[in-house]
């Protein structure tokens, strides 16, 4: 089949942190047989921050942030057979999420694919005049990336005619162990952007344990953090670019993954992060959500602190040896389970259910 995707960006992963999950799913459709145009706007300056120059498994399309040229892809767009419009693009959202459901009447199977639910929902929920209320209901399907049963019934009680979630997973590809690097080593390393809905929980279970093992060494990447009060003993390295993933995982003795509020609040939301870590073999600290043990064992394949002073004490009894045997199993496990292949196994069998009779072919 031939998708076209609207999202925000496929080559960048510059204040954009769903990039690797879009990499991942769309090449594996790619290896399954389909066709994928994806269409990013020029915005942000992502493309001034490139990870990775066009894929030979997608066709990518940069348009200009204007009315003109959003119109402009959307004709062009309808070369497709399925029209897919991601959640937060960041430019024009409102018009590209009202015309991709209109293109229905063209004939067109149009999917919304939410990529931060809990927060989507939220909103919609907190608002009767959110426009989007009454855009769910035209859309065919409605994908997730998480979020399991508590996002699909509030989704079906929005009028979703179906939701499904297509979770984050491990790309083999980018992600895998190397080589440790010595600018990177350290006891916890947390990598995340700056978000309002995240830095009360970063303060808590990063900043104050930090604080609080001045004998330790911290790291702390991501966007947003360069004017952060942090203790000495933290090291902020800014943005770190997709192809210095590997090394920033493996070379730490555990890595820290701090959902946002949302995510913790409706839970089956496993972080792309925590998949990226586990590939590389990784010792993960996680702080606590609904659904963990649907993804990794806890205790034998990642670490579960219910609060910064949780994460304090599996830091001080954690040792090298334990980090490493975590890992392995957590690299194990994602192999065998969670892998975008498998994610991409799952959408088609999801399309071909929803859309059997019709003459959509997967």
């Amino acid at each position: 089949m031939k998708f076209a995707f609207f999202g925000s960006s496929l080559v960048s992963a510059y204040w954009n942190g769903a990039a690797t999950y879009y990499r991942g799913i769309i090449r594996a459709m790619y290896e399954r047989g389909h066709e994928i145009t994806f269409y990013e706007p020029d915005a942000y300056e992502r493309q001034q921050h490139r990870d990775i120059p066009d894929p030979g498994w997608a066709v990518i399309k940069v348009y200009q942030p204007t009315i003109t040229e959003v119109r402009n892809v959307l004709e062009d767009a309808l070369h497709a057979d399925v029209i897919i419009k991601t959640s937060g693009v960041g430019v024009f959202d409102q018009l590209l999420e009202e015309e991709v459901a209109q293109l229905r009447l063209r004939n067109k199977y149009v999917i919304f694919w939410d990529v931060d639910a809990p927060a989507t929902l939220d909103r919609v929920n907190s608002s009767e005049d959110d426009y989007f209320s009454k855009l769910i209901p035209q859309y065919d399907l409605i994908l997730t990336y998480g979020g399991g049963e508590p996002v699909v019934n509030a989704y079906k009680k929005l009028g979703a005619k179906n939701c499904h979630p297509i979770y984050n997973a491990l790309d083999p590809f980018t992600h895998h162990p190397v080589e440790k690097q010595t600018h990177f080593e350290a006891d916890l390393v947390f990598l995340g952007n700056r978000l309002p809905d995240r830095e009360k929980r970063v303060e808590e279970f990063f900043l104050q344990v930090a604080e609080q093992m001045p004998g330790c060494n911290f790291i702390l990447g991501g966007n947003g953090w360069q004017d952060k009060p942090m203790p000495s003993n933290i090291k902020y390295i800014g943005h770190v670019f997709t192809k210095d993933h590997n090394a920033l995982n493996c070379s730490p003795k555990a890595v820290l993954n701090i959902s946002r509020d949302s995510m913790a609040k409706y839970g089956f939301s496993p972080a792309t992060r925590v998949f990226e870590a586990a590939g590389a073999g990784a010792c993960i600290i996680t702080d606590y959500w609904e659904g963990i043990d649907s993804f990794f064992e806890p205790g034998k394949e990642i670490l579960v602190a219910n609060s910064g002073d949780a994460v304090k004490e599996i830091l001080v009894s954690l040792t090298k040896e334990k980090a490493a045997e975590i890992g392995k199993a957590a690299l194990q496990k994602v192999l065998t389970k969670h892998t975008y292949t498998h994610r991409a196994a799952e959408l088609d069998k999801i399309l071909l259910r929803e859309f059997s009779g019709s003459k959509l072919i997967v």
